[in-house]
């Protein structure tokens, strides 16, 4: 066989070699990314989406510090809220609501049990009670320190392995843990920039323990004496300590001799079960009096006036004024019957140590219609009230508290007397009007009666115990009382203190007032001339 040249060979290889590269630059380039990259923006909110779970798993999981506070064992825990606040649940008796700072953070504080050894010491040593205070702030301050570092550990433990379960990245699970740390520390910021120590002054009972609102103590000793948070957390946990050891029964509300207590009810529609509710109100909070701002019927006929019959037996005076669906008939029963002070045309009347004086309204409308007098017929009533209660301050013997039944008509008594109170919108509200008079207007202490189930969910039962000062005469504060309506059985108590008597501010009627909200907080409100009315189920 001829041998091949090795030149003939060189040369085949080289010819092979740049065909073959020809043919590969036929071909389509592969692109640079074989994925194309993510959206910042979508990784970012993942990023967020990955703290804000593992904080809190985290907190969930192993944020709990169990602290004993006083005689108590206690639990402590940080939780997401969109509000803030603090909660204070004591089983089985129900919980405590504090408005105490606006964070994303709610303190839970869970009473878990009492410890016998440490109660038993309180009991057989009373002397110890008076050092009880300086006790209880040492434990707090040391739970919540523990409370902070646990809480930090959580955060940044729950974060972290989320992050690495999620990203399987080291790196991105450390940022998770260092994002979940800076959020803790930027929220415990906000609620200590936010940080209320009065809040315990108004707290907002549930449960059991809105039958017992005596457990931060009564209106005047809420005005005069707790004016430290300290002070108020030795007095919630010593009374939690003798709930205990009643082993769970209530206390008798301890009435408070400068004090007189009214019960402020309105718009009952014929619901018998109010009668019942206002009985056991009067028996448990000691009222000296009771107040109804009319609507206590639906059509006002002389059929109806038998359910008024248990107003005899409620154990308080009653005084009432006319309301849109009461009658002359229904007025003219009352005014025969023992105990009850009908209130009309400006009449004024003392009873319980606090003058009165109340106009009906010129109105009725038992069937919802609307007659041709309308706001204008209340405010011209009003008008009437406003004249009356000039005269009696200028006999010498003024007003302490003005009733009508709508507060358009109310409203025109600002600057006259100290307080009003209306009825009409089925919803409680309370406001400082322009020339200092406060004007509380209640809920529907019958639950709206026949028409309870007009709306999605039943219409709530409301009535207000007001605490008056003996001496001066003017609102010290109020418990606000809400129970379920129709079929439920959730009961509420809020209490409230009256601005003008808290530390620091003066208010008399006459004097230009911070402005005022519905429930107690200051916000505008409308001149004496009267506003437009405001539609209702009245």
């Amino acid at each position: 066989m001829a041998r091949v040249p090795a030149a003939a060979v060189h040369r085949i290889r080289r010819a092979s070699g740049t065909l073959a590269r020809y043919y590969r630059s036929l071909r389509p380039r592969p692109s640079a990314e074989l994925v194309p990259p993510s959206n910042p923006w979508l990784r970012a909110l993942g990023m967020i989406a990955v703290v804000l779970l593992g904080t809190w798993l985290g907190l969930l999981v192993v944020g709990n510090v169990r602290v004993p506070v006083g005689p108590m064992n206690t639990t402590m825990a940080l939780r997401p809220s969109l509000t803030g606040g603090t909660k204070i649940n004591v089983s089985p008796l129900g919980a405590l609501e504090l408005n105490s700072h606006k964070a994303p953070l709610r303190l839970d504080v869970n009473v878990d049990q009492l410890d016998p050894v440490r109660a038993q010491a309180l009991v057989d040593h009373p002397e110890r009670i008076s050092g009880l205070q300086e006790e209880i702030t040492h434990d707090v301050e040391h739970g919540t320190l523990d409370l902070a570092v646990r809480s930090c550990i959580a955060v940044v433990a729950g974060a972290t392995a989320l992050g690495l379960a999620v990203y399987r990245r080291p790196g991105r699970a450390l940022a998770a843990g260092g994002l979940a740390l800076t959020l803790l520390a930027a929220s415990g910021a906000t609620a200590y920039a936010t940080w209320n120590p009065k809040s315990v002054l108004e707290p907002k009972f549930s449960g059991l323990l809105s039958s017992a609102p005596s457990l931060v103590g009564n209106a005047r000793s809420i005005v005069t004496e707790f004016n430290v948070y300290q002070e108020e957390l030795a007095r919630l946990v010593t009374n939690v300590t003798k709930l205990y050891d009643v082993t769970s029964t209530l206390p008798a509300y301890e009435p408070d001799p400068t004090t007189i207590r009214v019960l402020h009810v309105s718009d009952i529609h014929l619901n018998p079960a109010s009668w019942k509710i206002i009985a056991s109100l009067v028996a448990q909070y000691k009222i000296d009096v009771i107040v109804d701002s009319g609507d206590t019927m639906d059509h006002g006929t002389a059929a109806e006036n038998g359910f008024l019959d248990p107003i005899a037996d409620l154990g308080a005076p009653y005084i009432w004024v006319r309301g849109n669906h009461d009658s002359r008939t229904t007025q003219r029963y009352l005014e025969h019957m023992k105990n009850v002070h009908v209130l009309d045309d400006g009449k004024a009347v003392t009873v319980a140590g606090l003058r009165f004086a109340g106009i009906g309204d010129p109105q009725f409308t038992p069937d919802r219609s609307v007659v041709p007098g309308g706001d204008r017929s209340e405010e011209l009533a009003g008008a009437r009230l406003a004249a009356a209660l000039s005269d009696q301050k200028v006999a010498g013997t003024p007003v302490d508290i003005a009733i009508a039944h709508e507060p358009t008509a109310a409203r025109q008594t600002d600057g006259e007397v100290p307080l009003v109170l209306a009825g009409h919108l089925h919803h409680e509200g309370t406001e400082i009007m322009q020339y200092g008079t406060r004007l509380r207007i209640e809920g529907s202490t019958g639950g709206s009666g026949l028409r309870a189930v007009e709306h999605e969910y039943p219409a709530p039962i409301e009535a207000s115990v007001l605490y008056m000062d003996k001496d001066t005469r003017r609102l010290q504060a109020w418990d606000e009382i809400r129970l379920g309506g129709l079929g439920q059985t959730t009961a509420e108590v809020a209490r409230h203190l009256a601005e003008e008597n808290q530390p620091g501010t003066s208010l008399t009627p006459g004097a230009t007032p911070p402005s005022a909200t519905p429930g107690g907080s200051p916000a505008a409100s409308p001149a004496r001339t009267g506003a437009s009315r405001t539609p209702a189920a009245p």
